[in-house]
């Protein structure tokens, strides 16, 4: 009898198991943005729900919670429960610059969240207005030594990743810029345009029609290698600044106890909807860049990241606003 109600019961919970195991979602899915509607945080979520939501069988809403810079939205995701059923379109910003220059007493996102999938990442291009004597990252180098803190840049604010990559620029290069911050992207590059600041490092798809319309010079990408969207211009590593790279990615996260078949069905999930050819050219079409590597590799990318801007906020003594 006993051998009996064994066998029973471990019939009965073969198909736990398996599900388990093979891990289905039983009810719809949300995908928090943590930061407000129409940014690129919120694009890139609704284009990976759109993808992920077939893949996975069920409805998939994206739930704005902005504020701190991303951490009010972050955080709720951290204290979620782990069950799969709540993601974040996490970031540059949520995991690397805003935990360095904002750090939030008791809560720690590299170790409170965990790496699903990649998704994307957004070039930027350092930029000059066409009156600067400079046609190259190495001319703007030697000028910058000559005038020590005449070039000015523009940001969209302090910590802000137009801030964060020309503070970066300079750091490496061992040369004093002006940082000139302002209320937002639009506002700084209309006073590049119009000559009032000489530099920017700006995301790719804002800069590059005023390049194209030869409105702006392309001196260097941030990225480690070319885009495709200016062939001709070389990566500002490439151009002599070593170690220069300033990317801002997005990826999926999810609260750090999520099991590991959860994970597993997820991150193969995302990584299917991301190589989908349509997704592809969605990226392509604005400037974006895939995400590759497993959750291994993109947990020591997101670890090292979170590095380097930690040290360029200490070493450049970058205070928030």
């Amino acid at each position: 009898m006993i051998r009996r109600r064994a066998v029973i019961a471990a019939s009965l919970a073969l198909p736990g198991m398996a599900r388990a195991q093979g891990w289905a979602p039983d009810r719809p899915l949300r995908m928090v943005a943590p930061f407000p509607p129409g940014g690129a945080s919120d694009l890139i979520a609704r284009m990976v729900v759109e993808e992920l939501g077939q893949g996975l069988g069920q409805p998939i809403a994206v739930e704005n919670r902005a504020g701190a810079g991303g951490a009010i939205g972050t955080e709720a995701v951290a204290r979620a429960r782990p069950d799969g059923l709540t993601l974040l379109m996490g970031s540059q910003a949520t995991h690397a610059t805003n935990p360095a220059l904002n750090p939030r007493p008791g809560f720690d996102p590299g170790t409170e969240t965990v790496v699903v999938a990649g998704v994307c990442g957004v070039p930027a291009v350092l930029v000059v207005n066409p009156s600067v004597p400079a046609r190259s990252i190495a001319e703007l180098v030697a000028l910058a030594k000559q005038k020590p803190g005449e070039i000015r840049y523009g940001s969209a604010g302090i910590g802000a990743s137009t801030h964060l990559a020309g503070a970066l620029f300079a750091h490496l290069a061992g040369i004093e810029l002006t940082h000139v911050p302002y209320r937002g992207t639009a506002p700084a590059t209309q006073d590049l345009l119009g000559g009032r600041i000489e530099m920017m490092t700006d995301t790719l798809p804002t800069a590059l029609p005023n390049i194209q319309a030869g409105r702006l010079r392309a001196l260097g990408v941030s990225t480690t290698t070319r885009s495709a969207s200016l062939p001709e211009v070389p990566t500002i590593a490439e151009a002599g600044v070593a170690g220069y790279e300033a990317l801002n990615w997005y990826a999926v996260f999810a609260p750090a106890a999520t099991p590991e078949p959860v994970l597993a069905r997820l991150e193969a999930e995302i990584t299917a909807a991301v190589a989908r050819p349509r997704f592809q050219q969605r990226l392509a079409d604005q400037g974006m860049l895939p995400l590759p590597g497993d959750r291994a590799a993109l947990t020591a990318y997101v670890a090292a990241d979170r590095k380097r801007w930690t040290d360029l906020i200490q070493a450049a003594n970058i205070k928030p606003d």
